[in-house]
């Protein structure tokens, strides 16, 4: 017999026609739960994750994954409690995360947004723009140095720039010193980019302290999870000019926007997209299709967080979740 799947963010169509063929498919409409029927296996997204209340009213649950590297939005002492698996597509995004990181550096830095609204509005010749600033040398601290930390640090690195980072312990980078002061590496840098994962332990991480000593020439770059960063007090350093830039793809109450960023010059905004690529999500999508059929053909899961024949943890789960998300 078929398990029965809980679908809670739509996939992409061939996943969710692969779902419907190996599984009886359910869509969360966001009010009930199906009735008399029990749910094995929950699919969902790493902003969406599993609300508690709906965990709670699945007591048959085996397996959640997710379609995304975070975790936040899923109780992890719970499911470990309750010896449920929870599964993410680390590894297949690592790249296009990295690449939105120097995208967002690049159109922060030389200003492309505001170029191309000139030339779209017909004033290049009538009005011209202030100088940009260079990429090539710019000192680049980077905040958690998992594999998009250290794929960001390579990228860097071929724009001459100089690299170091802050980390939950010293990795012995080649050429890439460990900053074990925060502050240090914000005082340090030009751009500091945020590619730690989220959770408690690391909420706020961004803390007013550290925008301030990025300064009003300096840039901060977010492409982990809006909840690292001190979203009020980054608000408040951008309108007193305590930070010079910011560029963003992530924010602490997504799909909302604080209203202030949305008018600012010195800001780049993106939806969220990092992974946003057809080959990726692709590959996200069969990873998450790969992982629900070893759980239930009973063979190792491709990328848990953590196994679920591991009993719960004594500790909060969170500071396991976080080398997975960076």
């Amino acid at each position: 017999m078929k398990p029965h799947i809980l679908l809670i963010e739509p996939m992409m169509p061939f996943v969710e026609a692969e779902l419907e063929q190996g599984y009886v498919l359910h869509r969360w409409n966001g009010e009930t739960l199906p009735s008399g029927v029990s749910i094995r296996g929950v699919v969902t997204g790493g902003g969406t994750g599993l609300p508690r209340k709906l965990m709670d009213a699945l007591p048959d649950l085996e397996i959640i994954t997710i379609n995304g590297i975070g975790t936040d939005a899923v109780d992890l002492v719970e499911a470990a409690r309750r010896n449920i698996a929870v599964t993410v597509t680390r590894d297949v995004l690592t790249d296009d995360v990295a690449d939105l990181a120097m995208a967002l550096l690049l159109s922060a830095l030389r200003d492309l947004l505001p170029g191309d609204a000139l030339v779209r509005q017909g004033l290049w010749g009538s009005k011209g723009l202030p100088l940009s600033r260079k990429v090539s040398g710019a000192k680049l601290g980077i905040v958690g140095m998992g594999q998009v930390g250290q794929a960001i640090a390579r990228r860097a690195q071929a724009f001459s720039m100089p690299v170091s980072y802050f980390s939950r312990r010293d990795l012995s980078l080649p050429g890439i010193p460990f900053v074990a002061d925060l502050k240090a590496l914000a005082e340090a840098s030009d751009v500091l980019v945020v590619a730690a994962s989220g959770g408690a332990q690391s909420r706020h991480l961004i803390s007013e302290d550290i925008i301030e000593a990025v300064g009003p020439e300096g840039l901060l770059v977010n492409v982990a999870r809006g909840s690292v960063v001190d979203e009020e007090a980054l608000v408040r350093a951008l309108q007193d000019g305590r930070l010079g830039r910011a560029a963003l793809d992530v924010f602490a109450d997504e799909p909302h926007v604080p209203q202030a960023l949305t008018t600012m010059s010195n800001v780049v905004l993106q939806p969220h997209r990092a992974s946003a690529t057809i080959e990726t999500r692709t590959a996200m999508g069969r990873l998450v299709l790969d992982n629900l059929a070893a759980h239930f053909a009973g063979t190792p899961l491709l990328t848990p967080v953590f196994p679920a024949t591991v009993p719960a943890p004594s500790a909060p789960v969170a500071a396991r979740e976080a080398e997975p998300a960076t």
